[in-house]
């Protein structure tokens, strides 16, 4: 686990830290565009979420461009891009140059290929645990920047805010080229055709998932919508005092995630996990939207953290085992692009029930929602019975390389050359390694 953590933590300080520089401004975005020359409503709710759009746009061309020309080379010109929108939004005298930084911000669309990245350095069965560091950081990332966001502006101005972002930026690419592995070196042999986008879309259990990654930031968008509506408008409670909800949230949303990916990985019930989460985000839902208690509303932001939190060391992971290792990139980089769509979706949708039908509205339509949500993962084969085969590569018949692709339960083979070994995907329900090492050591 140690050696796992030292793999993963750099990338997830690189991740965390340009996550940084987008949650630290939320809290205050909007009330500070609206205020700039030749703003209005519209123009300050866009520069709050556009970064939104143009992630969900290009986060499948940057996981694409990472499988061609490497992972290290793509989250450079990411991170360079960020650095740029930063800079821009930290001068920008006027609501459209304010735009066009937050847009460039969302342009260096870099998650999917350090996602990637991690599963690269991960083996299948620690990949959970992987995710989990990762996704512990971030949720940590958030919580900080919460707090520092509001008291940071009200004492520098918000200006410094992206200032600050530019400059972890740097860091990151600091982090970068000095404490980042190089990822294994991988030979895998394909037809040209399989590597265009199109085929990542043809695994079923893969287009499930693309789909729990909708369904999954939709519901946070509308929860981090209503949530602070709902403190301010219902209970009286003042911005300084939004921590009393947040921080014990955020705590127990983060204590979930361990839970969740031994439970997922260890014992192979991801789709069990997932219908669980669920479950929580219908209560949550029906608490915030229902309740006029302090106390229950509060317990309900706690549930919805942590069954969104359950989620968190699991979608990447799985999206990540579904795919062949050439579409790995590609496909998390559609994963990625629903989760964006996702964020876009919410806030309309959130925003226009609300304005018509108040929070029970939005409870009502994320229970109905959900249902679906639940349908659809029901529908899903469970991850864990994907598992991998490691083979040595001296002790084998390397000409089974390529017969063994048309053995039926076979998902996807591969050769790592830096650890020497042959790597081999299957469903544990219609083959066993036993029967794979076999395969490799005919006529040896």
């Amino acid at each position: 686990m140690v050696k796992l953590a030292k793999k993963v933590m750099p990338l997830s300080l690189i991740i965390s830290l340009r996550f940084f520089g987008l949650f630290i401004v939320l809290s205050v975005l909007s009330q500070y565009a609206l205020g700039m020359k030749y703003s209005d409503a519209f123009l300050a709710g866009t520069a709050v979420g556009g970064y939104a759009l143009t992630q969900a746009i290009l986060q499948t061309p940057f996981g694409l461009l990472s499988d061609k020309i490497g992972r290290k080379k793509t989250i450079l010109i990411g991170l360079l891009i960020f650095i740029i929108g930063s800079i821009i939004c930290a001068i920008a005298n006027n609501i459209y140059i304010l735009l066009l930084g937050r847009f460039l911000q969302g342009s260096g669309a870099i998650g999917s290929v350090i996602t990637a990245m991690i599963a690269d350095l991960s083996k299948e069965e620690e990949r959970a645990h992987a995710m989990a560091i990762m996704g512990m950081v971030i949720a940590m990332t958030f919580a900080a920047a919460m707090i520092a966001g509001p008291l940071m502006a009200g004492y520098f101005g918000v200006s410094s805010l992206f200032w600050l972002t530019a400059l972890l930026a740097i860091l990151a690419l600091t982090i970068l080229f000095t404490s980042v592995p190089e990822p294994p070196k991988i030979i895998h042999t394909y037809m040209q055709e399989e590597a265009k986008v199109k085929n990542v879309f043809k695994d079923k259990d893969l287009v499930r998932m693309y789909i729990t990654f909708l369904f999954h930031s939709s519901t946070m968008t509308i929860a981090f919508f209503i949530i602070p509506i709902l403190l301010k408008h219902k209970f009286g409670i003042e911005p300084t005092g939004f921590w009393k909800v947040y921080l014990p949230a955020v705590i127990f949303g983060i204590l979930a995630m361990g839970p969740a990916a031994v439970i997922g990985e260890k014992y192979a019930k991801g789709k069990e996990v997932f219908i669980v989460s669920v479950l929580f985000i219908i209560a949550s839902f029906y608490l915030m939207g229902f309740t006029n208690s302090f106390l229950l509303f509060g317990i309900g932001a706690t549930f919805f953290f942590i069954g969104f939190n359950m989620f968190e060391p699991l979608l990447q992971s799985f999206v990540a085992r579904f795919a062949k290792v050439h579409q790995k990139g590609t496909a998390l980089g559609v994963a990625n692009t629903f989760s964006y769509v996702g964020i876009f979706l919410g806030g309309i949708f959130g925003g226009f029930i609300y304005q018509h039908w108040q929070e029970k509205g939005v409870a009502t339509f994320v229970f109905i929602v959900s249902i679906f949500w639940l349908w659809w993962i029901i529908g899903m084969k469970n991850p864990g019975l994907r598992k991998t085969a490691y083979i040595k590569l001296n002790d084998t018949n390397k000409a089974k390389l390529q017969e063994i692709k048309e053995v039926n339960g076979i998902t996807d083979q591969y050769v790592n050359e830096t650890e020497g070994i042959i790597v081999v995907k299957y469903d544990a329900q219609k083959i066993n390694e036993e029967e794979i090492k076999k395969f490799f050591n005919q006529n040896l």
